[in-house]
């Protein structure tokens, strides 16, 4: 991949003074700043896409993006002589957002506020004709998931000798597959009767990985790759999960989050209830599941049965958040 990145980087016009690996990717040091290359597999409209809302996101203010560069051919992408196909984008010496400190997520979510406001002001192109930014509807997903939960469960039922974690699912499935039923109907019936709320752009996968702090206190929102047409507060959703997983559900953490998102982007009703249901859906827990469905089951790591364990030991909190909310 050294030689690659070498012949891709000949293509700009950077004078490249140093390169080193990170994120999957080569982060490198040039005359024009930090630069990230990064192989590329999908096409050529998608990158487009994703560069004409960065544009926007960039011109109007709301937050510092990793815009691609073009190269010297005025090409947003790059081969090497072996075919492999590269992008190059803007990078930053900035740090990730850091969930420890309440502050600084707190900021984040601001950003998020900020960043679907701007994207609600984008109308959507009919034109882009790209499958990669449909709609993925949250009720399909949990019913796939469901049907993954019983799948995993009836596995562990038929093993005669059971590992500690295959004794631990026994013991919680219970509980969690209760939620996410619900979740599942409810949300599935809130739609039916009043439609899903309205569907604008959104990140796709935001967490605490994509929000940097850069140079003079800004953040910057990275890795539009995702990005799709959907429900905003998924964004939210998966953002706060994840903070309110670190902080044991704290309660006083989690509203705090939310009122901060809704005095820049105030919530409907629809939004709330959609929302309620993301969050009452147990994700971890499925997840935890699934990864030991799909793995090599003769050796479950520790830290399988640990975070198991973690789940059930935060479930009291994540019931007094879920009840705060409804």
């Amino acid at each position: 991949m050294n030689e690659r990145t070498t012949e891709v980087l000949e293509q700009y016009e950077l004078e490249v003074q140093s390169k080193r690996r990170g994120r999957g990717a080569w982060i490198c040091e040039t005359s024009q700043g930090l630069k990230l290359l990064r192989e590329y597999k999908g096409t050529v409209k998608r990158l487009e896409f994703e560069e004409q809302i960065m544009n926007v996101l960039q011109n109007q203010k709301t937050c510092r993006t990793d815009q691609y560069m073009r190269n010297r051919e005025g090409e947003i992408l790059s081969v090497a002589e072996d075919g492999t196909r590269c992008v190059v984008k803007e990078w930053f010496s900035g740090r990730e957002c850091s969930v420890q400190s309440e502050a600084e997520v707190v900021r984040a979510v601001g950003q998020i506020a900020k960043l679907h406001r701007t994207l609600r002001g984008i109308a959507i192109d009919e034109s882009w004709n790209l499958g990669s930014i449909l709609t993925r509807p949250a009720v399909a997903e949990m019913e796939r998931h469901n049907r993954e939960l019983v799948r995993t469960r009836n596995y562990i039922r038929k093993k005669r000798r059971k590992s500690d974690f295959e004794r631990a699912v026994s013991g919680s499935f219970a509980i969690f597959y209760e939620q996410a039923q619900e979740a599942a109907g409810g949300l599935k019936a809130q739609i039916e009767q009043d439609g899903e709320p309205e569907n604008y752009l959104c990140h796709g996968d935001l967490n605490q990985h994509h929000i940097l702090l850069v140079e003079e206190n800004e953040m910057a929102v990275i890795e539009f790759n995702r990005m799709h047409r959907g429900v905003q507060v998924e964004d939210l959703y998966h953002f706060t999960r994840k903070i309110l997983e670190k902080h044991g559900w704290d309660l006083r953490l989690g509203m705090r989050l939310l009122e901060t998102y809704d005095r820049i982007l105030p919530l409907n009703a629809q939004e709330r209830t959609y929302l309620y249901y993301l969050f009452l859906y147990p994700e971890k827990y499925w997840k935890q599941l699934n990864f030991y469905y799909n793995a090599g089951k003769a050796w479950i790591p520790v830290r399988s049965i640990e975070k198991l364990q973690k789940l059930e030991e935060q479930q009291t909190a994540r019931n007094l958040f879920l009840e705060a909310i409804r």
